[in-house]
């Protein structure tokens, strides 16, 4: 069976440019590009998991305009089920300023996000979950919306016994009763610093990171890496997957809500950790070759012809082609 995973969280149209460099404080510099993409956060996750080949419901708010419709769309045409996603009015759809400086065949990003609809969320539009969340595999989570929604919906999830995935990004505090709702958490580096205080600068400092994420309540920590993978641990087990190699590296954004969405894609089919790891590591690798957030994100069928040729083992996948 398809894993059947439920993504609380945000829409964002994203308008990038691009530039050969960054502007410095009061400093006009010319850009080279410009063009709107589909993501958040949220909505980044739920196509990516879609494309994936699970079957995804999307909770979230959008506004009545152009970005709004544009960005629902999408994620049906991916197969996304958002008939649990608003529109309202007087309030914009979620933007995501995004500024990518490309230099020495090297590509770096800043993002400013402007949430709009995303922050209206509210309990009530979350109260159909008191009996339906049983119905999921895998519920993920993010911090584009309210922190309570989160924290509700997480607390639904554990009293239900369905495992959740937060991607604590961007960073903020987070409650020892919000914590303990937690299964897996996947900061990246920059994150795991904000949460642990611990700069993650190489592979002891990241398990050191991880346990303490772990003694923090959540039962298994993830940290993302960029160029140098991904590591994962729990009380049992820490292990060290390393990136893709031999890809153009294009655009980073969304490598991690591919990552995320990937792992919890390749969990729910009962995925060992370290093979959940090099499948999302595969799909992070194919996103970061591509521009733009959703546009780069694969099919299963990209995914798993860069594992055969990798000589990974892809048998347990193929029920999601």
């Amino acid at each position: 069976m398809r894993p059947r995973i439920l993504v609380v969280g945000s829409f964002a149209m994203d308008l990038i440019v691009s530039t050969n460099r960054f502007p410095n404080s009061g400093e006009t510099v010319i850009g080279c590009g410009f063009q709107t993409a589909p993501g958040g956060k949220g909505a980044n996750q739920a196509v990516q998991a879609a494309r994936l080949g699970a079957q995804v419901t999307m909770v979230g708010k959008v506004g009545n305009d152009s970005y709004g419709k544009a960005l629902l769309e999408i994620a049906q045409e991916s197969g996304v089920e958002v008939s649990k996603t608003t529109v309202i009015d007087g309030v914009p759809t979620g933007i995501a300023n995004v500024q990518i400086e490309i230099k020495d065949g090297k590509s770096a990003n800043r993002i400013i996000v402007v949430p709009g609809a995303n922050m209206k969320l509210e309990p009530q539009d979350i109260m159909f979950l008191y009996d339906t969340i049983e119905q999921y595999d895998m519920v993920m989570l993010q911090l584009e919306i309210p922190i309570q929604i989160n924290e509700i919906v997480a607390r639904i999830a554990y009293g239900k016994g369905v495992p959740v995935m937060l991607n604590p990004a961007p960073a903020a505090p987070l409650s020892h009763e919000f914590l303990k709702c937690i299964t897996y958490i996947s900061p990246n580096e920059h994150e795991a610093h904000d949460l642990t205080g611990i700069a993650v600068t190489d592979d002891e400092s990241a398990k050191r990171a991880v346990e303490k994420l772990n003694r923090s309540g959540v039962e298994n920590a993830i940290i993302t890496l960029g160029a140098n993978g991904a590591v994962f641990g729990n009380k049992d087990s820490f292990i060290k997957s390393p990136a893709v190699e031999g890809l153009e590296i294009v655009d980073t954004t969304a490598a991690g809500d591919s990552f995320i969405a990937a792992f919890c894609t390749a969990t729910c089919l009962g995925a060992e950790p370290e093979m959940a790891l090099e499948f999302a590591n595969t799909a992070a690798a194919i996103t970061i070759s591509r521009m733009g957030a959703q546009p780069s994100l694969p099919d299963i069928n990209e995914v798993l012809s860069l594992m055969k040729q990798r000589r990974k083992n892809i048998d347990m996948f193929e029920i999601l082609r």
